[in-house]
């Protein structure tokens, strides 16, 4: 089963790519909400390459590694990748005009509520959103 969540981002692709995937930017928008933050980014964002996003509480009573390797990078089209645990994820970017639709499906945690999964994914979406259109 994979869950799916797309966002309409206002703002061209090479600008949506490069926030995306550029390190200083994620540490920024790659949250659910203010209470969380990112301590430690690195992205290699190129088949192949590996990422590790550390998030957590601000208050520091949670933290966790979302890690894993690309499996396929298209620069300002696609991202696949495989996380550590052996769960698959896509990234679409679909450019038009002035906008990007993304559209980001991937296989949930076991033993996790798919909806909660499904509703960090679209917040992190919207933050991207808010960001990328402001910066």
């Amino acid at each position: 089963m994979m869950l799916t969540a797309t966002i309409s981002v206002n703002a061209p692709i090479q600008k949506v790519w490069e926030i995306w995937t550029n390190p200083q930017h994620i540490s920024q928008w790659n949250n659910i909400s203010a209470e969380w933050q990112n301590t430690l980014v690195e992205n290699d964002a190129r088949t192949g390459g590996r990422f590790l996003f550390r998030m957590g509480l601000k208050d520091g009573s949670l933290s966790f590694d979302h890690t894993g390797t690309y499996t396929q990078v298209i620069p300002q089209q696609l991202i696949a990748y495989t996380l550590n645990d052996g769960r698959q994820s896509t990234i679409s970017f679909a450019p038009d005009a002035e906008t990007v639709l993304i559209t980001e499906s991937f296989e949930p945690e076991a033993g996790q509520p798919a909806d909660m999964q499904l509703h960090f994914c679209k917040a992190v979406l919207s933050n991207f959103k808010n960001y990328a259109e402001i910066h």
